[in-house]
C-alpha cells in the first residue's frame, strides 16, 4: 500500500468510501433497511448522537474530554419538564433546561480552564454529580408530562419530516460553521495543536475552553429537551453510556484525539455510522447483550483509526 494511498484512505476521502460501502452492502442484504420508515428511523435514532457530538467534535480538537454529556442531557430532560408542569408553560422549562445546562457546561470549563484540573476527571465527577441530582429531583422515577404540546417538539413534522431531524441539520450547518469560518473554530483547531503556542499568539486558552464547555451543555440541553419529548417523560436514567457513542462517532469522523483536528463532514459520517450499526443490529434482531460488545469494538476500531491517520499524516 503506497503512502499516498493510505492517506487518502485515511483521510476524509476514506472515510466515505468506507460509509458508501458499507451503506450499499446493508442495503443489499438487510431486509427493509431502506424503506422509508426505517429511514427516517434512522435519523431519528442519531439526533441525540449527532446533537452532542457537533461540540464534543471542539472539546476533543481542543484536547479535553466531556464525560458528562449523558448526565446533562438526562438532566436538562427532567428540568424541561418539571419546570413546564410547575409553570404550566414549555418555553420556560425550555429556558431553565438550557440555563441548566449551560450552567454545568460553564462550570466544568472553569474547572478545568482555570484550576487546571484534568477534564477527564472533572467531567468524570460532574457526570456522577449531575445524575444524581436527576435523581433526587425525581426520587428515582420518571416524571410525566402534563402539557400534551410538550410532545410536538419531537412529534411535530415539517415537509414530512421530524422536527428533530432538522434541529440537526441545523447545529451541523451552525457549527460547521463556526469551525471553519469564524475565529472561535481556528482558535480552537490551535490550542488542540498546541495550546502553549496558541497563549503566545495572543490567544485567551483559557476563555475559549471555557466557552467549549459552556456550548456543550447548553447543546446536551437542546438534545435532553428533545429526548424527553421522544420519549413522552422526563427520565432520570436516560442517556447512560450516550458519552462513548458521541466519542466514537467524532474519532470515526477524523476528530483526533491528540487535538488539532477536526471536520464536521467527518463527523457527520461518523455519526451515520454509528447509527447504521445499531439500525442494523436492530433490524437482525441481534440481542442487546451483544450490542455492547459491538459498541465496544467501534469504539477501538476509531481509536485504532485515530492513531493510524496520525501516522499516514505524519503526526506521530
Amino acid at each position: 500500500m503506497t503512502n499516498s494511498f493510505k492517506k487518502i484512505l485515511l483521510g476524509d476521502q476514506g472515510l466515505v468510501v468506507i460509509f458508501v460501502l458499507a451503506f450499499a452492502l446493508v442495503s443489499v442484504f438487510v431486509p427493509n433497511f431502506l424503506t422509508e420508515r426505517n429511514m427516517l428511523g434512522l435519523l431519528q435514532s442519531v439526533v441525540t448522537v449527532g446533537i452532542v457530538a457537533c461540540t464534543m467534535m471542539f472539546c476533543l480538537a481542543a484536547r479535553d474530554f466531556d464525560l458528562s454529556v449523558g448526565s446533562i442531557v438526562a438532566f436538562a430532560g427532567m428540568v424541561a419538564v418539571m419546570a413546564s408542569n410547575a409553570t404550566g408553560s414549555i418555553m420556560v422549562g425550555i429556558l431553565a433546561a438550557l440555563l441548566c445546562g449551560g450552567a454545568v457546561g460553564l462550570i466544568n470549563g472553569v474547572v478545568i480552564a482555570k484550576f487546571r484540573i484534568n477534564a477527564l476527571i472533572t467531567t468524570l465527577a460532574t457526570m456522577q454529580i449531575v445524575r444524581g441530582l436527576a435523581l433526587i429531583a425525581s426520587d428515582g422515577r420518571a416524571v410525566g408530562i402534563n402539557d400534551p404540546n410538550f410532545y410536538q417538539l419531537a412529534l411535530s413534522k415539517l415537509f414530512g419530516i421530524p422536527s428533530p431531524i432538522w434541529v440537526l441539520a441545523i447545529l451541523f450547518v451552525v457549527f460547521g460553521f463556526v469551525l471553519n469560518r469564524t475565529v472561535f473554530g481556528k482558535n480552537t483547531l490551535a490550542i488542540g495543536g498546541n495550546p502553549e503556542a496558541s497563549r503566545l499568539a495572543g490567544v485567551n486558552v483559557d476563555w475559549t475552553r471555557i466557552w467549549i464547555f459552556t456550548l456543550q451543555g447548553m447543546v446536551c440541553a437542546i438534545a435532553g429537551i428533545l429526548l424527553a419529548s421522544r420519549i413522552t417523560s422526563g427520565q432520570p436514567n436516560a442517556a447512560i453510556g450516550l458519552e462513548l457513542s458521541v466519542i466514537s462517532a467524532c474519532v470515526l469522523g477524523g476528530v483526533s484525539l491528540a487535538g488539532g483536528r477536526a471536520a464536521i463532514a467527518g463527523v457527520i459520517v461518523g455519526v451515520m455510522i454509528m447509527g447504521i450499526a445499531e439500525n442494523v443490529m436492530n433490524l437482525l434482531n441481534i440481542p442487546a447483550f451483544y450490542q455492547y460488545i459491538v459498541r465496544g469494538v467501534i469504539l477501538l476500531l476509531a481509536v485504532l483509526l485515530d492513531n493510524l491517520r496520525s501516522s499516514a499524516l505524519g503526526r506521530r
